[in-house]
């Protein structure tokens, strides 16, 4: 078969199987940078070694088998990638100084438009929402990689303990061994899944459009009413995080550059299967420029925790201006 033969066969088998394999590259490396790479070597070894694929496992698990030994010799040379509330320091002083790292690989925030995660996605159980939510993300970070590797597909993917440890080259005991090492690291980290709210009912909608008004209208009293008592806000690559509404509202009263009314502009969109915000800055020529993302979780009582980037590299990937025009 020739190269132009092979390419032709093999693209549009391996094609439908791009979002699901950015999905699982997503899980492993915590960086939507890092993942889109991933996958895109992904496709090459796969493409080059496709004459040899013999059909003895579905092309969908032979694609996973690459771009698991993929990710894992990536992150060989690579460390975990953290949020600020995963570094083991307490809840920082508002009012004080901001101490920034940006040395840190920290964990990026992936846009669901490009996973794909609608129902009617034949991807979706690979995609769903729950695993891809930021704080699971940020629990994965705390395995080692060949663990992260065993739990995503023994309970993501739903893989028999027999073939991951075939991938992994480890005995079926010794899967189950470190599937349940996992889980616990996970239990221990990541916040219970009734913690977390779907924002479907009208009484969360509206919660969210009163986040977004109480920024743009600069009311952080009305701001500071929508948090629960236990609420987190972190900010990397800042390395403090803060808990309580009071908190809240004295870090970004201390901090954000907006004044008064109309100094912000927020577009809502979807992160990690979760509400999330893109954040603009109006400056003194009256256009607003790109300044940070917000990816927002709820919980029964309120918003319990945001997560804040300030990697405007991300808006490209969540298809967003890096400018609105002044009056919009």
């Amino acid at each position: 078969m020739t190269d132009s033969a092979v390419q032709e066969d093999f693209a549009p088998l391996a094609e439908p199987y791009r979002r699901e394999l950015l999905a699982h590259c997503y899980r492993m490396s915590g960086s939507v940078h890092d993942a889109e790479d991933l996958v895109q070597e992904v496709y090459l070894k796969a493409w080059r070694a496709y004459e040899k694929f013999e059909g003895r496992s579905s092309l969908r698990t032979w694609l996973y088998r690459i771009a698991t030994t993929t990710c894992l010799t990536a992150l060989e040379s690579k460390g975990k990638r953290p949020l600020p509330t995963g570094l083991g320091a307490p809840s920082s002083d508002p009012a004080g100084e901001l101490v920034e790292q940006g040395e840190v690989p920290w964990l990026e925030p992936i846009p669901d438009a490009l996973l794909g995660t609608a129902a009617s996605d034949p991807a979706v159980v690979a995609t769903s929402r729950e695993s891809i939510r930021l704080a699971l993300i940020a629990a994965l970070q705390f395995l080692p990689p060949k663990q992260r590797a065993v739990l995503i597909l023994r309970e993501v993917l739903a893989w028999p303990a027999a073939e991951v440890g075939e991938l992994l080259g480890i005995s079926t005991a010794a899967v189950n061994s470190a599937l349940q090492r996992a889980r616990a690291q996970i239990d221990r980290a990541a916040p219970a899944e009734d913690a977390v709210v779907e924002p479907v009912a009208p009484d969360q909608r509206e919660l969210l459009d009163r986040y977004m008004a109480a920024f743009e209208t600069y009311d952080m009293a009305a701001l500071e009413e929508l948090f629960t008592q236990d609420a987190v806000w972190e900010m990397p690559p800042f390395v403090g995080w803060y808990q309580g509404p009071d908190a809240i509202r004295t870090l970004i009263e201390n901090n954000c550059p907006a004044q008064g009314p109309g100094d912000m502009k927020l577009i809502p969109t979807v992160s990690n299967g979760q509400p999330a915000f893109a954040m603009y800055m109006r400056g003194p020529d009256g256009v607003y420029s790109a300044f940070q993302l917000q990816v927002v979780s709820l919980g029964p009582s309120g918003i319990g925790h945001v997560t804040v980037f300030f990697d405007v590299s991300l808006f490209g990937k969540f298809g967003l201006p890096e400018t609105l025009p002044a009056g919009s």
